[in-house]
């Protein structure tokens, strides 16, 4: 039997060894309350806010500053009317006018747009049939937003006018819930997704932009905008065995993650003529240890050169994401940081990791000085 991997194309595999390039040390430990927290997130849209970060967990979305020596001071919070709501997910967005927008989602499907300049609910969304559980932002048009579901869908929605422009599900779609979902950060039409069918889908909104763009200007009720279906993917890969719960592009390549204790690093290779054919070339790996369960994310800096995640025991590993092989830069632990960390997030410049755990903790980490 021919092996899968031709001899020479093996996957290059990071060592676990840190290279202690960098050390982090905590700084803070705060205890937001008493539900899990499963999303925390720096916002990168707007750079008078590059220190402010939000975390959701229960019914409630919390703004925060991280400021010098450690601190972090508590700007707002807002706590959904249903409390019964259960947050998985926040992303940073903004309005034309430049206003910076909160877009929190869980459970209830329902979408929440804040308005965190005015201190109130800017809209709420209504579409997904199930659960929500990862929003992500057109960084190059921030008031571009996609959301992943439970309900097997993603959708692209326009958080100015309120309008779901497209829905990516149907016959070439996901057969179970998609968990991660991120746009492309130069090529304006490409998106990815992946979910519990264990695959990643890479899907282009070419063919529809003129209606991304028409929900710009459209002056009718947001229900009777002619959202479209978008059924077939460009490309669909099987890189993992198990759940998808994470995947992220690196340039033209993409990060992601499953159940098995490590990210991998791919090419896709999208064959021009026929849609949802093509290869998946895996490049590096970057062990994870205990990182055996799902709904764990990744993080970056601003310039994706540093990937932060946590593990169920409450270690965060920081990767350099473009060497070869690939660097531990640091393994993060505490005797008392021993829950599951969902999700964390690097500042601007990776100089700060913030981490949420299961038992409704916040966790500073910053860099440490040193001095050769």
């Amino acid at each position: 039997m021919a092996a899968r991997v031709p001899l020479g194309c093996e996957p290059v595999v990071g060592s676990l060894t840190p290279s202690r390039k960098k050390e982090y040390r905590v700084t803070n430990r705060l205890q937001e309350g008493k539900r899990p927290l499963y999303g925390v997130v720096f916002n990168f849209i707007d750079s008078r806010y590059f220190n402010v970060f939000a975390t959701v967990g229960g019914n409630r979305v919390t703004v925060y500053q991280c400021l010098e020596g450690g601190v972090i001071a508590v700007l707002q919070s807002y706590i959904d009317e249903d409390k019964d709501e259960s947050f998985y997910t926040v992303s940073w967005a903004c309005n034309i006018d430049g206003s910076p927008f909160l877009v929190a989602g869980g459970i209830n499907g329902v979408i929440r747009v804040i308005d965190a300049g005015k201190e109130k609910l800017h809209k709420s969304f209504v579409g997904h049939g199930d659960s929500v559980n990862e929003i992500r932002t057109r960084p190059l048009k921030p008031s571009l937003v996609l959301s992943a579901s439970k309900d097997e869908s993603v959708r692209l929605w326009n958080v100015h006018t309120g309008i779901c422009i497209l829905v990516f599900a149907g016959a070439g779609g996901h057969r179970n819930e998609v968990l991660s979902v991120d746009f492309h950060p130069t090529d304006i039409y490409r998106i990815a997704s992946c979910g519990m069918d264990n695959t990643v889908k890479i899907w282009s909104m070419k063919e529809f932009w003129t209606y991304v763009e028409k929900s710009f200007t459209w002056t009718d009720l947001p229900s009777k905008f002619p959202t479209k279906y978008v059924q077939f993917p460009l490309l669909i890969a099987s890189v993992h065995n198990n759940y998808v719960d994470c995947n992220r592009w690196l340039g033209d390549f993409i990060l992601s993650k499953s159940v098995d204790n490590e990210i991998l690093l791919w090419e896709p290779k999208m064959k021009e003529q026929s849609a949802g054919e093509g290869t998946s070339d895996v490049l590096q790996k970057y062990p994870v240890p205990e990182c055996d369960i799902w709904f764990i994310k990744l993080s970056f800096d601003y310039h994706y050169k540093t990937a932060a995640i946590g593990n169920r025991e409450g270690k965060i590993f920081v990767w350099e994401v473009q060497t070869s092989p690939p660097t531990l830069i640091a393994k993060l632990s505490h005797v008392q940081s021993k829950q599951p960390i969902r999700q964390t997030a690097m500042s601007f410049d990776g100089s700060t990791i913030l981490s949420c755990c299961e038992d409704g903790t916040i966790w500073r980490w910053d860099v440490v000085a040193t001095t050769f």
